[in-house]
């Protein structure tokens, strides 16, 4: 199939995109980056916006840089710039170890990491990451920009806290210190297939104990989340396999699991208890 009729747009400044898209939102405008969700979508006509408000000649959306204690990343870096960690430290490296699970090479070269959190998809690794770190999103519209918290953005199923007429500009991700251990967990039928679950853990050790800790889990729940109940397993605890048990455990009691059958909520649970684990076992 081929999509449907749209009117193009093409800003060439931040106030300019988001000007075009304060006139266009209410008539099924979209914003178009990397257009790896969106274009397949247009293709098999399940979406049809009537116009498209492609970003991608802001300069100003390539952004990829350290600002104060943050690691700022605009609306089109691509996937495909995490290849090698960047920042140097245990961010860098993480976001390395998390970017290879994304989709195809191909899909990487295009995708955006910004796009990716406007998608909301909840097995979106890079949502995983946001939520987990606690990052901070910035949308921007003709009323001004806002920053909105990862615990605020994800409202359920691929939906966020953004407006109709506002644009994810850029995401903050926190600089993690330099002794943050970091570990990734993906299950998925295949390679570059959706994940079917997927864990995030960070921690430091300090005397001896583990110190602020931080899991998260995708793919099970309408939107991926904080494991409070694992953190609060894990602190204070020797990095040990007992401890490692106990917090996911603590995980897949706490979760919700999107499809509420009972034979596939216990099989997400299940398959989230060991991501969980092999994510604390990986952190490194």
């Amino acid at each position: 199939m081929k999509p449907a009729r749209f009117t193009y747009h093409a800003p060439v400044t931040e106030d300019d995109a988001v000007a075009v898209l304060s006139q266009v939102a209410a008539h099924d405008g979209r914003v178009l980056a990397g257009g790896q969700s969106l274009v397949p979508a247009m293709a098999l006509r399940v979406a049809l916006p009537a116009h498209l408000v492609d970003i991608n000649g802001v300069a100003d959306f390539g952004v990829l840089a350290v600002e104060g204690s943050e690691w700022a990343v605009g609306a089109c870096v691509r996937h495909a710039a995490f290849h090698r960690p960047v920042p140097d430290g245990p961010l860098g490296r993480l976001l390395s170890a998390v970017v290879r699970h994304i989709a195809s090479y191909p899909v990487r070269t295009r995708g955006t990491f910004c796009g990716s959190l406007a998608h909301a998809d909840p097995a979106s690794e890079w949502c995983l990451v946001a939520a987990t770190l606690d990052a901070t999103l910035i949308a921007n519209s003709v009323r001004g920009r806002r920053a909105i918290a990862a615990r605020d953005y994800f409202r359920g199923w691929m939906a966020t806290a953004l407006a109709p007429d506002e644009l994810l500009a850029q995401a903050r991700l926190p600089l993690l210190p330099a002794d943050t251990r970091c570990g990734f967990y993906e299950f998925s039928r295949r390679a570059g297939d959706f994940a079917l679950v997927m864990a995030l853990a960070v921690y430091r050790i300090v005397d001896g104990v583990i110190a602020d800790p931080r899991v998260g889990v995708g793919a099970v729940e309408d939107y991926p989340r904080r494991m409070r109940a694992a953190e609060a397993a894990l602190a204070g605890r020797a990095p040990a396999p007992d401890a490692f048990r106990a917090a996911a455990e603590a995980a897949a009691q706490a979760l919700d699991p999107a499809d509420t059958r009972p034979e596939t909520a216990a099989y997400k649970r299940d398959l989230a208890r060991t991501a969980v684990r092999r994510a604390l076992e990986a952190a490194r």
